[in-house]
């Protein structure tokens, strides 16, 4: 993994929720970023997925997903992600080929599913990372409200 990753679970507990300039540091604190996934939840349960930003830094952003359905596969070409799980429970799929793959002009990469893939449980407080050209996909279980903090770092 890139040192970008490991300092990345530090930041992720003393970013704004703005953009931060020059050296300095803030907090967001738990209650806010409760309430943050709280309000995203009724968008969630129309459209399947919602989100928002609350921070970012040159090469790093920090957001909140929100998801009632699962998501496609993907594979970023030029971002690491850490997510730590807020709420609910998935599986995580890692590795593997990604089933009918379409490459946007940046290089992002999506598809139906992966085949092959590693399954992997993952629920509160648990911390995902995924490094950029990694084929992921999540998969949310029928009537789950999941709910994580996700970093993304450019490289």
């Amino acid at each position: 993994m890139k040192m970008a990753i490991a300092l990345v679970a530090a930041l992720a507990a003393t970013v704004s929720a703005a953009t931060l300039n020059g050296d300095r540091g803030a907090v967001i604190p738990a209650r806010e970023i409760q309430a943050q996934l709280a309000q995203l939840a009724p968008q969630t349960t129309a459209s399947g997925s919602s989100g928002s930003t609350l921070a970012s830094y040159g090469n790093l952003a920090l957001k909140l997903s929100v998801r009632t359905t699962s998501g496609g596969a993907e594979i970023h070409a030029h971002y690491d992600d850490l997510m730590i799980v807020e709420q609910g429970n998935a599986t995580l799929i890692t590795g593997g080929t990604v089933i009918d793959a379409k490459t946007d002009s940046d290089g992002e990469t999506k598809g139906t599913g992966i085949q092959n893939g590693k399954p992997q449980a993952i629920a509160v407080g648990d911390v995902v990372i995924v490094p950029a050209g990694v084929p992921h996909q999540l998969l949310i279980p029928s009537r789950t409200i999941y709910g994580a903090l996700v970093t993304k770092v450019k490289e």
